[in-house]
Protein backbone atom coordinates (compact mmCIF):
# COMPACT_ATOMS: atom_id res chain seq x y z
CA UNK A 1 0.00 0.00 0.00
CA UNK A 2 2.83 2.36 0.90
CA UNK A 3 5.08 1.54 -2.06
CA UNK A 4 5.84 4.74 -3.95
CA UNK A 5 3.47 6.85 -1.86
CA UNK A 6 5.12 7.33 1.54
CA UNK A 7 8.75 7.06 2.61
CA UNK A 8 9.64 5.27 -0.62
CA UNK A 9 8.15 7.91 -2.93
CA UNK A 10 11.42 9.59 -3.87
CA UNK A 11 13.23 6.28 -4.31
CA UNK A 12 10.48 4.91 -6.55
CA UNK A 13 10.62 8.04 -8.67
CA UNK A 14 14.36 7.48 -9.07
CA UNK A 15 14.54 3.70 -9.56
CA UNK A 16 11.02 2.59 -10.39
CA UNK A 17 8.51 0.67 -8.29
CA UNK A 18 9.62 -2.79 -9.37
CA UNK A 19 13.30 -2.24 -8.61
CA UNK A 20 12.61 -0.70 -5.19
CA UNK A 21 10.34 -3.60 -4.31
CA UNK A 22 12.84 -6.22 -5.45
CA UNK A 23 15.65 -4.57 -3.49
CA UNK A 24 13.46 -4.62 -0.37
CA UNK A 25 12.49 -8.23 -0.98
CA UNK A 26 16.16 -9.19 -1.28
CA UNK A 27 16.91 -7.58 2.08
CA UNK A 28 14.32 -9.84 3.68
CA UNK A 29 15.60 -12.82 1.69
CA UNK A 30 19.12 -12.40 3.07
CA UNK A 31 17.81 -12.31 6.62
CA UNK A 32 15.70 -15.43 6.05
CA UNK A 33 18.54 -17.41 4.43
CA UNK A 34 20.89 -16.39 7.23
CA UNK A 35 18.58 -18.24 9.58
CA UNK A 36 18.44 -21.37 7.46
CA UNK A 37 14.87 -20.85 6.26
CA UNK A 38 13.07 -20.65 2.91
CA UNK A 39 11.37 -17.38 2.07
CA UNK A 40 7.80 -17.37 0.82
CA UNK A 41 6.32 -14.09 -0.40
CA UNK A 42 3.12 -12.86 -1.98
CA UNK A 43 3.83 -12.50 -5.67
CA UNK A 44 1.25 -9.91 -6.69
CA UNK A 45 3.70 -7.00 -6.95
CA UNK A 46 6.71 -8.63 -8.58
CA UNK A 47 4.57 -10.46 -11.16
CA UNK A 48 3.72 -7.09 -12.67
CA UNK A 49 7.42 -6.67 -13.44
CA UNK A 50 8.24 -9.84 -15.44
CA UNK A 51 11.70 -8.57 -16.34
CA UNK A 52 12.63 -8.51 -12.64
CA UNK A 53 11.18 -11.94 -11.79
CA UNK A 54 14.19 -13.54 -13.44
CA UNK A 55 16.45 -11.83 -10.87
CA UNK A 56 14.81 -13.63 -7.97
CA UNK A 57 16.82 -16.38 -6.25
CA UNK A 58 15.73 -19.87 -7.19
CA UNK A 59 15.31 -20.95 -3.56
CA UNK A 60 12.34 -18.69 -2.79
CA UNK A 61 8.66 -19.59 -3.17
CA UNK A 62 6.32 -17.08 -4.78
CA UNK A 63 2.69 -17.16 -3.65
CA UNK A 64 0.44 -16.39 -6.60
CA UNK A 65 -2.90 -15.40 -5.08
CA UNK A 66 -6.29 -14.35 -6.36
CA UNK A 67 -9.82 -14.94 -5.11
CA UNK A 68 -12.19 -14.39 -8.01
CA UNK A 69 -13.32 -17.27 -10.19
CA UNK A 70 -11.78 -15.60 -13.25
CA UNK A 71 -8.44 -14.69 -11.63
CA UNK A 72 -5.60 -14.97 -14.16
CA UNK A 73 -3.74 -17.88 -12.60
CA UNK A 74 -2.82 -18.98 -16.11
CA UNK A 75 -0.97 -15.83 -17.17
CA UNK A 76 0.51 -14.95 -13.80
CA UNK A 77 1.72 -18.47 -12.96
CA UNK A 78 3.38 -18.55 -16.38
CA UNK A 79 5.53 -15.55 -15.42
CA UNK A 80 7.09 -17.46 -12.52
CA UNK A 81 7.33 -20.70 -14.46
CA UNK A 82 9.24 -19.09 -17.35
CA UNK A 83 11.89 -17.83 -14.94
CA UNK A 84 12.16 -21.09 -13.01
CA UNK A 85 10.84 -19.57 -9.78
CA UNK A 86 9.05 -22.11 -7.53
CA UNK A 87 5.52 -20.99 -6.76
CA UNK A 88 2.24 -21.93 -5.10
CA UNK A 89 -1.20 -21.09 -6.42
CA UNK A 90 -3.26 -19.51 -3.64
CA UNK A 91 -7.03 -19.41 -4.16
CA UNK A 92 -9.55 -19.12 -1.32
CA UNK A 93 -12.88 -20.13 0.17
CA UNK A 94 -14.39 -16.69 -0.65
CA UNK A 95 -16.14 -16.69 2.73
CA UNK A 96 -14.89 -13.29 3.93
CA UNK A 97 -16.83 -10.09 3.27
CA UNK A 98 -19.98 -12.20 2.79
CA UNK A 99 -21.48 -13.58 6.08
CA UNK A 100 -22.76 -16.64 4.19
CA UNK A 101 -20.11 -17.28 1.56
CA UNK A 102 -19.84 -17.05 -2.24
CA UNK A 103 -20.22 -20.71 -3.17
CA UNK A 104 -20.07 -20.54 -6.96
CA UNK A 105 -17.20 -18.08 -6.95
CA UNK A 106 -15.23 -20.21 -4.48
CA UNK A 107 -15.64 -23.39 -6.52
CA UNK A 108 -14.64 -21.62 -9.73
CA UNK A 109 -11.62 -19.99 -8.09
CA UNK A 110 -10.42 -23.22 -6.47
CA UNK A 111 -10.78 -25.16 -9.73
CA UNK A 112 -9.06 -22.43 -11.75
CA UNK A 113 -6.06 -22.50 -9.39
CA UNK A 114 -5.76 -26.28 -9.61
CA UNK A 115 -5.98 -26.37 -13.41
CA UNK A 116 -3.37 -23.70 -14.01
CA UNK A 117 -1.19 -24.71 -11.10
CA UNK A 118 -0.86 -28.13 -12.72
CA UNK A 119 -0.37 -26.60 -16.14
CA UNK A 120 2.55 -24.42 -15.06
CA UNK A 121 4.16 -26.72 -12.50
CA UNK A 122 3.16 -25.15 -9.18
CA UNK A 123 4.86 -26.87 -6.24
CA UNK A 124 2.03 -26.10 -3.86
CA UNK A 125 -1.63 -25.15 -3.45
CA UNK A 126 -2.45 -22.85 -0.53
CA UNK A 127 -6.18 -22.60 0.15
CA UNK A 128 -6.79 -19.36 2.05
CA UNK A 129 -9.62 -18.33 4.36
CA UNK A 130 -9.59 -14.72 5.49
CA UNK A 131 -11.58 -12.64 7.99
CA UNK A 132 -11.77 -9.13 6.58
CA UNK A 133 -13.86 -6.50 8.36
CA UNK A 134 -14.66 -8.36 11.53
CA UNK A 135 -14.75 -11.98 10.36
CA UNK A 136 -18.53 -12.13 10.63
CA UNK A 137 -18.86 -15.36 8.64
CA UNK A 138 -19.38 -18.52 10.71
CA UNK A 139 -17.25 -21.59 10.08
CA UNK A 140 -19.91 -23.26 7.93
CA UNK A 141 -19.38 -20.62 5.23
CA UNK A 142 -15.89 -22.01 4.61
CA UNK A 143 -16.37 -25.79 4.63
CA UNK A 144 -17.40 -26.21 0.99
CA UNK A 145 -14.27 -24.28 0.01
CA UNK A 146 -12.11 -26.30 2.40
CA UNK A 147 -13.43 -29.55 1.00
CA UNK A 148 -13.33 -28.78 -2.70
CA UNK A 149 -9.91 -27.14 -2.42
CA UNK A 150 -8.54 -30.24 -0.69
CA UNK A 151 -10.07 -32.49 -3.33
CA UNK A 152 -8.87 -30.73 -6.49
CA UNK A 153 -5.42 -29.96 -5.08
CA UNK A 154 -4.86 -33.60 -4.14
CA UNK A 155 -6.29 -35.33 -7.22
CA UNK A 156 -7.75 -32.94 -9.76
CA UNK A 157 -8.90 -35.36 -12.44
CA UNK A 158 -10.57 -37.66 -9.93
CA UNK A 159 -12.31 -34.86 -8.05
CA UNK A 160 -13.08 -32.12 -10.58
CA UNK A 161 -16.73 -33.20 -10.76
CA UNK A 162 -17.03 -34.11 -7.07
CA UNK A 163 -20.49 -33.54 -5.57
CA UNK A 164 -19.01 -31.38 -2.84
CA UNK A 165 -22.38 -30.56 -1.28
CA UNK A 166 -23.06 -34.24 -0.72
CA UNK A 167 -19.53 -34.87 0.55
CA UNK A 168 -19.74 -32.02 3.07
CA UNK A 169 -23.17 -33.11 4.24
CA UNK A 170 -22.04 -36.68 4.72
CA UNK A 171 -18.55 -36.33 6.15
CA UNK A 172 -18.60 -32.97 7.96
CA UNK A 173 -22.16 -32.76 9.23
CA UNK A 174 -22.95 -36.49 9.24
CA UNK A 175 -26.39 -35.64 7.91
CA UNK A 176 -28.57 -38.74 7.54
CA UNK A 177 -30.72 -36.95 4.95
CA UNK A 178 -27.63 -35.50 3.26
CA UNK A 179 -29.18 -32.09 2.55
CA UNK A 180 -27.13 -29.84 4.86
CA UNK A 181 -24.39 -29.35 2.29
CA UNK A 182 -26.97 -28.22 -0.25
CA UNK A 183 -28.46 -25.74 2.21
CA UNK A 184 -25.04 -24.26 2.98
CA UNK A 185 -24.28 -24.03 -0.73
CA UNK A 186 -27.59 -22.24 -1.24
CA UNK A 187 -26.83 -19.82 1.56
CA UNK A 188 -23.55 -18.98 -0.16
CA UNK A 189 -25.28 -18.36 -3.48
CA UNK A 190 -28.28 -16.37 -2.21
CA UNK A 191 -26.52 -13.06 -2.88
CA UNK A 192 -26.50 -13.84 -6.61
CA UNK A 193 -30.25 -13.16 -6.74
CA UNK A 194 -29.43 -9.46 -6.30
CA UNK A 195 -27.53 -9.64 -9.61
CA UNK A 196 -25.10 -7.06 -8.25
CA UNK A 197 -21.45 -8.06 -8.43
CA UNK A 198 -18.99 -6.92 -5.79
CA UNK A 199 -15.30 -7.79 -6.09
CA UNK A 200 -13.98 -9.82 -3.13
CA UNK A 201 -17.31 -9.82 -1.33
CA UNK A 202 -21.06 -9.37 -1.77
CA UNK A 203 -23.37 -6.39 -2.02
CA UNK A 204 -25.32 -7.65 1.01
CA UNK A 205 -22.23 -7.62 3.21
CA UNK A 206 -21.35 -4.17 1.90
CA UNK A 207 -24.82 -2.90 2.84
CA UNK A 208 -24.43 -4.22 6.38
CA UNK A 209 -21.11 -2.45 6.87
CA UNK A 210 -21.81 0.78 4.98
CA UNK A 211 -23.39 4.08 5.91
CA UNK A 212 -26.41 5.40 4.03
CA UNK A 213 -24.40 7.28 1.44
CA UNK A 214 -22.29 4.24 0.60
CA UNK A 215 -25.38 2.04 0.40
CA UNK A 216 -27.04 4.39 -2.07
CA UNK A 217 -23.86 4.43 -4.15
CA UNK A 218 -23.74 0.64 -4.28
CA UNK A 219 -27.35 0.42 -5.46
CA UNK A 220 -27.42 3.35 -7.89
CA UNK A 221 -27.39 1.23 -11.05
CA UNK A 222 -30.82 -0.25 -10.29
CA UNK A 223 -34.19 1.50 -10.55
CA UNK A 224 -36.54 1.28 -7.57
CA UNK A 225 -38.76 -1.44 -9.01
CA UNK A 226 -35.89 -3.72 -10.02
CA UNK A 227 -34.13 -3.26 -6.70
CA UNK A 228 -37.25 -4.09 -4.70
CA UNK A 229 -38.00 -7.14 -6.83
CA UNK A 230 -34.47 -8.58 -6.51
CA UNK A 231 -34.04 -7.86 -2.82
CA UNK A 232 -37.45 -9.29 -1.93
CA UNK A 233 -36.65 -12.38 -3.99
CA UNK A 234 -33.34 -12.73 -2.13
CA UNK A 235 -35.04 -12.34 1.26
CA UNK A 236 -37.63 -14.96 0.32
CA UNK A 237 -34.87 -17.35 -0.68
CA UNK A 238 -33.19 -16.84 2.69
CA UNK A 239 -36.48 -17.48 4.49
CA UNK A 240 -36.92 -20.72 2.56
CA UNK A 241 -33.41 -21.84 3.53
CA UNK A 242 -34.16 -21.19 7.19
CA UNK A 243 -37.38 -23.16 6.88
CA UNK A 244 -35.56 -26.05 5.21
CA UNK A 245 -33.43 -26.55 8.34
CA UNK A 246 -36.13 -28.94 9.51
CA UNK A 247 -34.91 -31.46 6.92
CA UNK A 248 -31.31 -32.33 7.95
CA UNK A 249 -30.61 -34.95 10.60
CA UNK A 250 -27.07 -34.00 11.55
CA UNK A 251 -25.02 -36.34 13.71
CA UNK A 252 -22.00 -34.08 14.22
CA UNK A 253 -21.17 -33.03 17.77
CA UNK A 254 -21.81 -29.32 17.05
CA UNK A 255 -25.10 -29.79 15.17
CA UNK A 256 -27.06 -27.42 17.41
CA UNK A 257 -24.45 -24.70 17.04
CA UNK A 258 -24.29 -25.21 13.26
CA UNK A 259 -28.05 -24.65 13.03
CA UNK A 260 -27.78 -21.51 15.15
CA UNK A 261 -24.95 -20.17 13.00
CA UNK A 262 -26.85 -20.95 9.80
CA UNK A 263 -29.98 -19.14 10.96
CA UNK A 264 -27.95 -16.15 12.17
CA UNK A 265 -26.12 -15.84 8.85
CA UNK A 266 -29.34 -16.13 6.83
CA UNK A 267 -31.07 -13.56 9.05
CA UNK A 268 -28.13 -11.18 8.71
CA UNK A 269 -28.35 -11.39 4.93
CA UNK A 270 -32.12 -10.92 5.02
CA UNK A 271 -31.53 -7.90 7.26
CA UNK A 272 -29.18 -6.55 4.59
CA UNK A 273 -31.98 -6.77 2.03
CA UNK A 274 -34.34 -4.88 4.34
CA UNK A 275 -31.66 -2.33 5.23
CA UNK A 276 -30.85 -1.65 1.59
CA UNK A 277 -34.49 -1.08 0.66
CA UNK A 278 -35.05 1.05 3.75
CA UNK A 279 -32.16 3.37 2.89
CA UNK A 280 -33.19 3.54 -0.77
CA UNK A 281 -36.74 4.49 0.31
CA UNK A 282 -35.50 7.41 2.40
CA UNK A 283 -35.22 5.72 5.81
CA UNK A 284 -38.92 5.91 6.76
CA UNK A 285 -39.50 6.16 10.53
CA UNK A 286 -42.21 3.50 10.57
CA UNK A 287 -39.60 0.82 9.78
CA UNK A 288 -36.76 2.21 11.88
CA UNK A 289 -37.74 0.60 15.20
CA UNK A 290 -38.18 -2.86 13.70
CA UNK A 291 -34.76 -2.72 12.03
CA UNK A 292 -33.16 -1.42 15.22
CA UNK A 293 -34.70 -4.17 17.32
CA UNK A 294 -33.68 -6.90 14.89
CA UNK A 295 -30.15 -5.53 14.74
CA UNK A 296 -29.89 -5.71 18.54
CA UNK A 297 -31.18 -9.29 18.54
CA UNK A 298 -28.65 -10.25 15.87
CA UNK A 299 -25.85 -8.68 17.91
CA UNK A 300 -26.87 -10.65 21.00
CA UNK A 301 -26.97 -13.90 19.04
CA UNK A 302 -23.58 -13.12 17.56
CA UNK A 303 -22.09 -12.85 21.04
CA UNK A 304 -23.32 -16.37 21.78
CA UNK A 305 -22.11 -18.01 18.59
CA UNK A 306 -18.75 -16.22 18.60
CA UNK A 307 -17.85 -17.39 22.09
CA UNK A 308 -19.13 -20.91 21.42
CA UNK A 309 -16.48 -21.49 18.77
CA UNK A 310 -13.82 -18.78 18.86
CA UNK A 311 -11.22 -17.41 21.24
CA UNK A 312 -12.05 -14.08 22.93
CA UNK A 313 -9.36 -12.20 20.98
CA UNK A 314 -10.86 -10.22 18.10
CA UNK A 315 -14.41 -10.32 19.41
CA UNK A 316 -14.55 -6.70 20.51
CA UNK A 317 -13.28 -5.39 17.18
CA UNK A 318 -15.77 -7.64 15.40
CA UNK A 319 -18.85 -6.76 17.41
CA UNK A 320 -18.04 -3.05 17.19
CA UNK A 321 -18.73 -3.30 13.48
CA UNK A 322 -22.14 -4.78 14.23
CA UNK A 323 -22.85 -2.00 16.69
CA UNK A 324 -21.83 0.51 14.03
CA UNK A 325 -24.35 -1.16 11.70
CA UNK A 326 -27.07 -0.52 14.30
CA UNK A 327 -26.13 3.17 14.65
CA UNK A 328 -27.91 3.93 11.39
CA UNK A 329 -31.27 3.09 13.00
CA UNK A 330 -31.04 5.68 15.75
CA UNK A 331 -33.59 8.46 15.49
CA UNK A 332 -32.13 11.52 13.80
Amino acid sequence: VDLGRGRSKALVEEKGEGRVYLDFLMEIYREVVKRGRTMQFWGDIIVNHPDLVAELPRDVIALEWGYEADHDFDGRAAVFARSGIPFYVCPGTASWNTVGGRTNNALGNLKNAAVHGLKHGAIGYLNTDWGDRGHWQPLLASYIGFGYGAAVSWAYEANEALDINSAIGRFVYQDQKNVMGQLISGLGNAHELTEIYNHNGTILFRILQADAEEILSGLKELDDETLEERFNKTAQRLDSLIGALEEPEMGCADAELVEQEFVWAAEMLRHACQRGLWVRNGQPDEQRAALRDEAQRLIQTYQTIWHARNRPGGYQESVERLEQMAELYKQV
